[in-house]
């Protein structure tokens, strides 16, 4: 079973998928440092799949830069990988390149969802006039023309919860109708992240459609619950303590060599390949490691998360005082998940504090892979060779949880069986 990945980001749909034996067609994204995320995690599934993921540790370790890496690979595989914009623009050289590797067969499935930031509700807040005319708005409409080109059997459609109460959820209506006259049926999903088993607190839409010349049997994704007794420490149990601004990309041990059960059930901790890369740090100033101190004092000695408003004078420098209060927030380590990881994760780590007071310091790009269920042989990607902190983080932020992108694969595969 194939699909085609459309505004594929860094992959995480994608992974889900291809753990439920899915083979992906093309994945189509417009941001250049995620589709080298993207070629390189298909370097590894096709070294992985041919006896050789010895080659693909040495890449991890820094015994090979990027470019031998990809001269391992065969380049159709390289070339399916497609950097450019969905839009009428650049549509027909698209469709081009797809056809090369889809050769006429019919495409099973298109999953994948447009840039989220024009629904999302901190998005509109931010906005002056609410995003009202930003054509992120209407790259549904590209979407349906993907329908119809390649007319596959079901699609996955991952959206933020917004796009329910855009313009009122006119969007949503429009939607609806559209993919309908396209010859598609559809049913909407509010899910959350932890009942999929990832420890994080993610509220995401995820609309199922399929060909209306068929009935399928649609699973009740809002009924599934596999979330367990883990809690987040299990994210940072086997990570070398760091502090502030420090960090290896390629590579360090793990402090334990063997996975507690959460990491290995869950593969982010992969028996092959015992390699950590990326747990790497962001600097801080002498203030925010301050402020980062109080916050989690606060929530280990009282249980409360701290309010901007309650920081001494001197140590507030923001003039809003009544929005986004908490702006600095702890990544509770005794809690069953974390607070939604977001591309902001990017700009500053204020919200993201690590739970050690000693380390003091906002979470590595590791950990906060972990949080979204990214197996540690994932690499994220700068567009320079040497990989980017903030373009990792970013990648990361807008990514779908492999974890959960896995789970809703498998029902997928049963239907299309």
């Amino acid at each position: 079973m194939n699909y085609i990945d459309l505004f594929a980001g860094a992959g995480g749909l994608s992974e889900g998928f291809i753990k439920e034996g899915f083979t992906p067609v093309a994945h189509v994204e417009m941001d250049k440092a995620a589709c080298f995320s993207l070629k390189t995690r298909a370097a590894y599934h096709y070294l992985s799949q041919n006896g050789k993921l010895n080659l693909y540790v040495k890449y991890l370790k820094g015994e090979l830069d990027r470019r031998e890496l990809y001269d391992l690979i065969p380049e159709e595989i390289l070339d399916s990988v497609i950097n450019m914009p969905i839009g009428p623009e650049f549509n027909d050289k698209i469709h081009k390149q797809i056809l090369r590797y889809t050769r006429q067969k019919e495409v099973d499935l298109i999953i994948g969802g447009p840039p989220c930031q024009a629904y999302s509700l901190v998005g509109r807040a931010r906005s002056e006039n609410n995003m009202e005319g930003d054509p992120r708005n209407y790259l549904y409409k590209q979407y349906a023309k993907y329908l119809e080109k390649y007319n596959p059997k079901m699609f996955v459609f991952e959206n933020v919860l917004g796009l329910l109460s855009a313009k009122k959820g006119e969007y949503l209506r429009s939607m609806e109708k559209l993919f309908d006259k396209k010859g598609y049926k559809m049913q909407l999903f509010s899910i959350e992240a932890n009942d999929f088993g990832v420890l994080q607190n993610r509220k995401r839409i995820i609309i199922l459609g399929w060909k209306d010349d068929f009935v399928p049997n649609i699973p009740d994704l809002e009924k599934i619950k596999l979330s367990d007794s883990t809690t987040v420490h299990a994210i940072f149990q086997d990570l070398p303590t760091l502090q502030a601004g420090t960090g290896v990309d390629k590579y360090q041990e793990y402090t334990s060599n063997k996975p507690i059960k959460y990491l290995e059930k869950s593969l982010i901790r992969n028996k092959a390949i015992s390699v950590l890369t990326q747990h790497v740090s962001r600097p801080h100033t002498a203030q925010d490691k301050e402020i980062y101190r109080i916050a989690v004092n606060k929530w280990k000695n009282e249980r409360e998360r701290l309010d901007y408003n309650d920081l001494p004078d001197r140590l507030k420098t923001h003039k809003n005082r009544h929005s986004f209060v908490d702006r600095f927030k702890v990544v509770a380590e005794d809690l069953m998940y974390s607070q939604t990881v977001v591309a902001h994760i990017a700009k500053d780590g204020h919200y993201y504090i690590h739970p050690d007071l000693k380390q003091n310091r906002s979470i590595s790009v590791r950990e906060a892979a972990r949080l979204q269920s990214f197996p540690d042989d994932y690499y994220f990607e700068g567009v320079k060779e040497k990989a980017g902190r903030t373009a990792a983080f970013k990648q990361i932020g807008n990514a779908v949880p492999p974890l959960m992108a896995g789970v809703i694969a498998k029902e997928i595969k049963q239907i299309l069986k």
